[in-house]
């Protein structure tokens, strides 16, 4: 083997010479056991440096130049007691020098590699027992696994086998990472010739990749599940991650095992199997093979509903799969709703639906089981078939009419007002009643199949059995949430009446009976039931606002006067909702509220005084936030009362945010500001509000007269104040907002002179004071001549890259970590520690 002088040398991360001279430092801490490591997040840092410096450069020539490195591994084995969490790293770090393969032979010729994964290091000792020492070792050798070279090296120190019986470990992720461990030695042995065409006879592979698949081959054929689990497992993350042609040939090989595992009763590891099989139709090496697609099908029809269920789905998300596997997939998912729509009277006999169903009995055991049992399933079923409806290969012909009966079937199971067929019904009766987890379910299926409608008597049902629900009391808040929802959607999906923009008559009367029922849920003691209705009627008034029907049935019921009633609302979620729900009432004019002595200049005034009064007085930020953003759409909008006084408006809002300890407010009233920007001088002409490269700028004469607007609302008096914010956000977008305004506005001479005026010095001397951050006096007006002059001298582009750098970047450098881990010791001296 050449000596390490021989190899040649890949050029190094430089490593800065501060770290360098306190790496030794550093070693001796880690291998001293009268100075624990306690913290777990400074080794995984430390490791992560590690790996950027090797992966940047040779790890060779890492340790040649830092040969208290290599001494640091040999202390693994010295008689002492370093802790678990050391050892596990010294072995990850190992596993991390070696994977260069001029490293791994460097560190070969002292034996130290076979000394600290073989018997002589910690697998052979008391501290084998930690999980955490048993995990590093692993992920030791899985970085070191990366060349040919490391193959040997494992055989003679015996690792292999412990793998094998790491994959039963007590500890989860131990025996996980063995698994995956196990795969990825596979897949390295067969690298090279016999990746290309090997033959399913075990003598043609390597002698590393035979011991692992004879063990696989073993673990199938075994009595015991989880040895059977074990190897299911190993194989389902080979055929997920390896498509080379040698994967064929290693199906070949094992599915007649696979298939053995169906004869037995009841099969052993059936989730396992199902997400093999599943993996190995979505291999593109795999899927062409015929006898894949007969397994599948024996497999769907072994296994019970709640196995086979997501057989089925995966087997319907094929791109490749016959038509009559797909109608088999299908009629197994369906089977538990055909059960349903079979135990009720008023459902109806749809052939499309309960034809061609096999397993029904077992089906119904399931589903009478128990009620977790019941509830898991018809759960699942939904979620699946949720799923499915949008996808463009979902089955043809589609039962869409079959589903809804039989979703609205279950809803009414669950509610009481089914009338049961026979004893399987009245069972389903009592299973189902109040069950608040599948009524969620089949709420969100329900909402998903307003994409197709169906024929009107379903719209019907459909809206009745919606009403039962957002009128019962016994609903509650988590299933009323998911019914607005769903009634939301099928309004949304409801068509049109011919010849006119309205509502049709089916959604017309529906919405007569619904409202109604949200005055009664507005004035709910449950919060969360308040909160979901006036959440519910602000998507209804955005949708709908203009049209005739909603209208009419909306100001004939008192909804808009409860709405706006919970402005002063307890609960400060539910007042942020109503803010939000009154915004929109007023932007489509449909805010009711009287008149009154304190606001004797009409409705809209009142809402605008009341907001801000919000903004200024309520002590939580969610409602303030939600003023922000209404009054944004509503100056964006050009809303009528805005529109009156626009200056006045955007000045008193910015007065009270300036003001406001919310950074979230502030953040919101900069985006106010950018909207008044653009409408003084003109939109921007990117997507982005932001581009400061292609906006068009104002022509010079008409630059000063453009800007006084933005000067008599003292909008730039709020937006350098908030460059200098001491929450990150904020500062990021008043810079942003800067950055704009100038690019778009153009320089010209007049404004070039001002740069001596006493404005401009008072202007800047007033940032100083707010970067070191002092509050200072206010600006007062500025002349427009003044602010382009302090725009072109203040340094935005360096701001706004300094604003991207994270707040820790100066504490996440090697320096800082190498400095904690030795403050935590003691070794440095007094006043040297990077706290952070």
């Amino acid at each position: 083997m050449p000596s390490p002088d021989q190899n040649p040398r890949i050029p190094c991360l430089a490593m800065d010479p501060e770290c360098s001279q306190q790496l030794p430092a550093l070693c001796a801490v880690l291998t001293d056991p009268r100075q624990p490591v306690t913290d777990d997040t400074c080794l995984e840092k430390l490791l992560d440096w590690f790996k950027s410096i090797t992966e940047a450069g040779s790890s060779l020539l890492l340790l040649q130049e830092n040969p208290c490195l290599v001494e640091l591994l040999f202390h693994v084995l010295k008689p002492q007691n370093l802790s678990s969490r050391v050892l596990s790293f010294l072995l990850r770090l190992a596993g991390v020098f070696a994977s260069q393969e001029n490293c791994f032979q460097y560190l070969q010729q002292g034996e130290l590699l076979p000394q600290l994964f073989g018997e002589a290091g910690p697998r052979g000792g008391t501290a084998w027992t930690a999980p955490t020492v048993r995990s590093g070792w692993m992920q030791g050798l899985r970085s070191l696994a990366q060349h040919p070279s490391a193959l040997p090296f494992l055989a003679n120190c015996g690792a292999v086998d412990t793998i094998f019986s790491l994959q039963g470990d007590s500890s989860l992720f131990v025996a996980s990472a063995a698994g995956q461990l196990l795969v990825h030695i596979l897949g390295l042995s067969m690298q090279g010739p016999s990746e290309k065409h090997p033959s399913p006879q075990a003598c043609d592979w390597p002698a590393s990749a035979q011991k692992i698949v004879g063990h696989i081959e073993e673990s199938l054929c075994a009595t015991a599940t989880p040895q059977v689990t074990q190897a299911l497992n190993a194989l389902t993350t080979t055929f997920g991650h390896c498509h080379s042609p040698w994967t064929q040939a290693l199906w070949v090989r094992l599915s007649p095992h696979v298939a053995s595992l169906l004869e037995k009763d009841p099969i052993p590891a059936a989730h396992s199997l199902v997400d093999l099989l599943l993996s190995v139709a979505r291999s593109p090496v795999l899927s062409s093979d015929c006898g894949l697609w007969e397994t599948l099908a024996q497999t769907l029809s072994r296994l019970n509903p709640a196995q086979a269920g997501p057989l089925a789905m995966g087997i319907l998300t094929l791109q490749d799969c016959p038509q009559a596997l797909r109608a088999q997939a299908l009629g197994i998912l369906l089977q538990p709703l055909a059960c349903v729509l079979k135990a009720a009277v008023q459902a109806p006999r749809s052939p499309g639906l309960l034809d061609g169903t096999e397993g029904d009995s077992v089906a119904v055991d399931t589903l009478l089981s128990s009620r977790s049992a019941c509830a898991g399933l018809l759960c699942r079923t939904l979620a699946h078939l949720e799923l499915l409806q949008p996808l463009l290969q979902r089955p043809a012909p589609w039962p869409q009419a079959p589903m809804l009966w039989a979703v609205v079937t279950i809803l009414r199971f669950c509610n009481g007002s089914a009338s049961p067929a026979s004893d399987v019904g009245g069972h389903l009766c009592a299973i189902l009643a109040g069950c608040v987890r599948v009524q969620q379910a089949a709420l969100d299926f329900l909402g998903t199949l307003s994409q197709e409608p169906g024929p009107q008597e379903l719209v019907t049902l459909v809206f009745a059995i919606l009403l039962e629900y957002l009128t019962s009391p016994d609903s509650s808040p988590t299933v009323l949430k998911k019914a607005f929802q769903a009634s939301l959607k099928w309004f949304l999906s409801s068509p049109t009446t011919p010849g006119c923009c309205d509502l049709d008559p089916c959604t017309q009367l529906f919405l007569g009976d619904l409202f109604p029922v949200l005055q009664k849920r507005l004035c709910s003691p449950c919060w969360e039931v308040r909160d979901s209705s006036l959440e519910f009627l602000t998507q209804m008034v955005q949708h709908w606002g203009g049209q005739a029907g909603f209208r009419l049935a909306l100001h004939t019921s008192e909804v808009p006067e409860l709405a706006v009633q919970l402005l002063r609302d307890p609960e400060s979620y539910v007042r942020a909702s109503a803010v939000t729900t009154a915004g929109q009432l007023s932007s489509w004019g449909l805010y009711a509220a009287p008149p009154s002595p304190e606001h004797p200049g009409g409705q809209q005034d009142s809402l605008l005084t009341e907001l801000l009064h919000i903004l200024t007085t309520d002590s939580e930020g969610f409602p303030r936030r939600a003023v922000m953003q209404v009054f944004t759409e509503w100056l964006r909008d050009s809303h009528v009362d805005v529109a009156k006084d626009t200056e006045r408006f955007v000045a008193r809002v910015l007065q009270v945010a300036s003001r406001d300890l919310d950074w979230e407010v502030r953040a919101q009233a900069l985006e106010l500001a950018l909207v008044f920007l653009a409408q003084t001088l003109g939109p921007p002409s990117s997507c982005c509000p932001y581009a400061v490269a292609t906006p068009e700028a104002v022509p010079p004469g008409l630059l000063p007269e453009a800007l006084q607007p933005l000067c008599r609302v003292r909008l730039f008096e709020f937006v350098f104040r908030a460059l200098f914010d001491c929450d990150r956000p904020v500062a990021q977008k008043s810079c942003d907002l800067l950055l704009f305004l100038r690019a778009r506005a153009t320089p010209c001479s007049s404004l070039q002179e001002a740069g001596g005026s006493p404005d401009m010095a008072s202007v800047q001397a007033a940032l100083q004071r707010w970067q070191a951050g002092e509050q200072g006096q206010p600006l007062g007006n500025l002349e427009p001549q003044a602010v382009m002059a302090v725009l072109r001298s203040v340094d935005l582009e360096g701001l706004r890259g300094a604003l991207a750098e994270s707040s820790d970047h100066v504490e996440k450098s090697p320096q800082s970590l190498l400095q904690d881990l030795l403050a935590m010791v003691g070794v440095l001296g007094k006043n040297e520690a990077d706290c952070y």
